[in-house]
């Protein structure tokens, strides 16, 4: 009977997607804002409630976003299309997870379980990166973090805070242009804020590609690190050049170039779940790299502050 109702489930979702993307390019803004402006009070539950159906079944959040911010104004469709998206992103969550969590825990193994694994330990750190990060689909998202065991109420509450930024925007963009075509007051301000709402939310994956860094560490701290029964691996993101050039290198470093990281992750394998502390010239390139590993899923990483060149400052041994 279980086994029954997933198919039934499955089929139920996948045709109510496939016939979302056949209609999607027939929606009419004006046609749903008297649907639901037909309800009163009612119509904002009701428009809330589209919109996490459409969440489920794929249909763009920018283009709802934006009809909440002209219908509702900015404040109230601003809660109302923050809530629908939350509400729809949880319900697709739950699904994928209903239907093919376990399967997937059976069959995770090789790169796509470390990745799996890589994203469980980043917990809300990762929710809060693919939330504000456009280069995501938010809606096959939904269903792809329901494949892990990322804890529910974490998924929840990072989702509805770190989508809250993108919702602000995109809500009064859509004011702001119902405004415009309305002829009303202040357009030119509101458009300016508008623009200006939409470069905080471009500016805050980069805040978010920093709290996905593991802390930095100190040379001094490295060092007695090393000298464990279970030292880090050391990943020195240098040119080959600079590696064997005038600073050297600490003994048993891997060197693989911040241009090449990308390409060579594979040679990282062993080290998803394990710690790596990486080290450049100072940081800079150090920090750029743990944010690449940190997208592929690698949960240890910690920078060397001020890197090789605070290892020779303080006259440790380089190879």
């Amino acid at each position: 009977m279980n086994r029954l109702f997933k198919l039934l489930l499955l089929v139920a979702v996948v045709a109510g997607i496939a016939l979302m993307i056949s209609y999607r390019d027939r929606l009419d803004v004006e046609a749903l804002e008297q649907w639901v402006a037909g309800y009163g009070a009612m119509g904002s539950v009701l428009y809330m409630l589209v919109y996490a159906v459409g969440t489920v079944l794929f249909f763009p959040g920018s283009v709802l976003t934006l009809a909440g911010g002209a219908m509702f104004g900015p404040v109230l469709g601003t809660l109302l299309n923050l809530t629908g998206a939350t509400l729809g992103a949880t319900l697709a969550f739950l699904v994928a997870r209903y239907l093919a969590a376990d399967w997937v825990e059976a069959r995770s193994s090789g790169h796509l379980g470390q990745l799996k694994r890589g994203v469980e330990a980043e917990g809300w750190r990762f929710v809060a990166f693919v939330r504000l990060v456009p280069l995501f689909p938010f809606n096959a998202l939904n269903y792809a973090l329901g494949l892990t065991r990322l804890n529910l109420f974490t998924y929840i509450w990072a989702s509805w805070l770190f989508m809250l930024p993108g919702a602000i925007a995109y809500t009064y963009l859509g004011y702001a242009g119902r405004e415009a075509v309305a002829g009303g007051e202040g357009m030119i301000q509101k458009g300016l804020l508008a623009l200006a709402l939409l470069a905080v939310v471009a500016f805050l994956p980069r805040l978010i590609g920093r709290l996905r860094e593991g802390p930095k560490m100190d040379p001094v701290e490295l060092l007695e690190w090393l000298r464990t029964e279970n030292p880090p691996l050391v990943l020195d993101v240098r040119t080959a050049e600079e590696f064997s050039g005038e600073l050297g290198h600490i003994k048993g470093a891997v060197n693989i170039p911040v241009q090449e990281l990308k390409s060579r992750l594979h040679e990282l394998n062993d080290y998803v779940e394990r710690p790596i502390a990486i080290v450049c010239r100072t940081d800079v390139r150090s920090a750029k790299a743990a944010i690449m590993l940190a997208k592929e899923g690698f949960a240890k990483t910690h920078v060397i502050r001020d890197g090789m060149t605070a290892w020779n400052q303080h006259g440790y041994p380089v190879a």
